[in-house]
């Protein structure tokens, strides 16, 4: 099964299957040493510049600021939902973290509060 994927409305939106799914805005938890030099940013997503996916994870290239320190960047490869059965299930609400020395393989860690996905 295929699933389609786009950024739309000039950046503001992830698109699955022609449906406006994960949007701009959005505060997300953040441990990359790109980001910023905060050890967990809560990072505000102001644009996405594209939308990809790894293996089951959909992942988004995109631009914000850390609202802890200020400093604005660009997070390529950040997960935003994964596709499970042929749905989409965003990841909003966990802990994204990239590993220390480069961006690797991202890993989700659940907060508390979140709901699994697995």
């Amino acid at each position: 099964m295929s699933v389609a994927l786009r950024v739309l409305d000039d950046g503001a939106w992830v698109s699955v299957n022609d449906e406006r799914r994960v949007s701009v805005s959005e505060l997300w938890r953040v441990g990359d040493p790109d980001a910023c030099a905060c050890e967990c940013a809560d990072y505000v997503v102001e644009g996405f510049t594209d939308v990809g996916v790894d293996g089951r994870t959909v992942t988004a290239d995109v631009y914000g600021q850390c609202i802890r320190c200020g400093q604005g960047s660009s997070v390529p490869g950040l997960p935003v939902g994964r596709i499970v059965d042929g749905e989409f299930r965003p990841v909003a609400g966990e802990a994204i973290r990239f590993p220390r020395g480069g961006l690797g393989a991202p890993q989700a860690l659940p907060l508390p509060g979140s709901v699994g996905e697995d």
